[in-house]
């Protein structure tokens, strides 16, 4: 059996799971744990590439086979996806990745389909060129067909921009505590550790690191001093602005880095509320917070149905909703979205989206602000929610956003992901008449 086979079933497994419909999170988690330290950044390079890729290499694969694959044999179908995955973007040799990808085969219990394994990648490797002009544009592009339709018909333009940006790594960008330090000191303080940095574009707090490092590495970041979180994430607190004393809710809160960055903006009178709809989710905010050294009223809450607990909190002087969507702006990040979302999702959302709008704007006082976020470039979740609400909702009315790194909707405004910039985001901000 030859070295690394077994990460490489290890990895067919999680792959086939989504295949199946599980969250690529949850599958590693309860997949990926049982692997050696040591192989852990191989399965998940493994796992997050196959999957960036998955449109291509399965155009490919369904090429390469006579016909498909039973669906009890879904972990080889997997298996030939990270070998595909491994021959065209990895640096291994390529006679290593294919014998480690065939042996894995054996350890999946599948040694009859061994021989098919490793005449599909044999195959690949004689006539790749002829394979991957066979693709069509939405294959080649590595997206899902109706997504693929969705970006023409919506950002036709910067369509090919948004699935390189899908198809790549995601930057590694820390948020700078500025109600510590600032952020010239503490990038000196990298590149005293020979972490190398840039400042970011729009938030002030921002620095994406040139190569991705474990956290631990991070000056202060067990003590507070920065946070991991994409550039575009940090345009939500400073767009809201919270000021000192201003009672603040953070809807939809996990995992807490947006209510870390209220409070550090608030200062020394933070007034923060912070809900999600499960306990578990929340652990993970309240961690957050003890990290940086916060303190914040956490419930568990729905949005679209508030509690007594919510509403005695309020009224709030401002809300910060980052609403449940499609994920469609963050896929670099979360690239099971590939698999899972349909073209129906959006409507669904979008229902959602309303309800939790209207549910928590009788929470809002007089002549409070509301900023609707969503990680979503479609607008049946944006700007035509938005537009819906204000249909409906006479005291509500728009004010514009200053971002201008973002493109104007009909309504709010669109940050596009970039392949070595920020992801995604949709940003409206809404007033209530006094």
């Amino acid at each position: 059996m030859k070295p690394g086979a077994a990460v490489r079933a290890r990895a067919a497994q999680v792959i086939a799971a989504v295949m199946r419909g599980d969250s690529l999170d949850r599958a590693l988690e309860s997949l990926g744990a049982g692997l050696p330290e040591r192989d852990q950044p191989l399965c998940r390079e493994i796992c997050y590439g196959t999957l960036r890729l998955f449109p291509r290499l399965n155009g490919l694969l369904g090429q390469l086979l006579q016909k498909p694959l039973r669906t009890k044999d879904r972990d080889v179908h997997a298996l030939a996806l990270a070998g595909l995955y491994q021959l065209t973007e990895m640096r291994i040799p390529p006679h290593a990745a294919v014998s480690a990808t065939v042996d894995a085969a054996t350890i999946l219990k599948k040694r009859q389909l061994s021989g098919l394994l490793n005449a599909v990648l044999r195959r690949f490797q004689r006539e790749e060129a002829d394979l991957l002009a066979a693709l069509s544009p939405a294959q080649n592009a590595a997206q899902a067909d109706w997504f693929w339709d969705a970006l023409g018909k919506h950002w036709p333009e910067q369509r090919e921009e948004i699935a390189q940006a899908n198809n790549t790594h995601p930057p590694m960008t820390v948020r700078v505590n500025l109600s510590r330090t600032d952020r010239d000191s503490y990038q000196q303080q990298l590149n005293g550790i020979d972490i190398s940095s840039q400042k970011g574009v729009m938030s002030s707090a921002a620095l994406t690191l040139d190569q991705p490092t474990d956290v631990s590495a991070l000056p202060g970041f067990m003590n507070g001093l920065c946070s991991v979180q994409d550039e575009a994430a940090q345009m939500a607190a400073q767009l809201l602005a919270p000021a000192p004393g201003e009672r603040i809710l953070d809807a939809c809160a996990a995992p807490g880095g947006k209510s870390g960055h209220i409070l550090e903006q608030q200062g020394s009178e933070p007034c923060l509320t912070a809900t999600d709809i499960s306990e578990d989710r929340l652990r993970r905010v309240q961690e957050n917070l003890n990290r940086l050294g916060f303190s914040a009223k956490l419930l568990c809450a729905d949005g679209a149905k508030p509690s007594t607990a919510l509403k005695d909190q309020g009224p709030f002087d401002a809300m910060l909703l980052d609403v449940p969507c499609s994920a469609t702006g963050v896929i670099r990040r979360h690239p099971d979205v590939k698999l899972l979302r349909r073209i129906e999702d959006a409507a669904g959302f979008a229902r959602q989206q309303n309800a939790i709008l209207d549910g928590l704007w009788p929470l809002l006082a007089p002549g409070g602000r509301l900023l609707y976020v969503t990680c979503s470039l479609l607008p049946e979740e944006n700007s035509d929610v938005v537009a819906a609400f204000l249909s409906r909702q006479a005291n509500a009315r728009e004010e514009p956003l200053e971002l201008d790194s973002a493109l104007p909707c009909t309504h709010g405004k669109q940050l596009l992901p970039h392949a070595k910039g920020a992801d995604g985001l949709y940003f409206a901000m809404l007033y209530k008449d006094v």
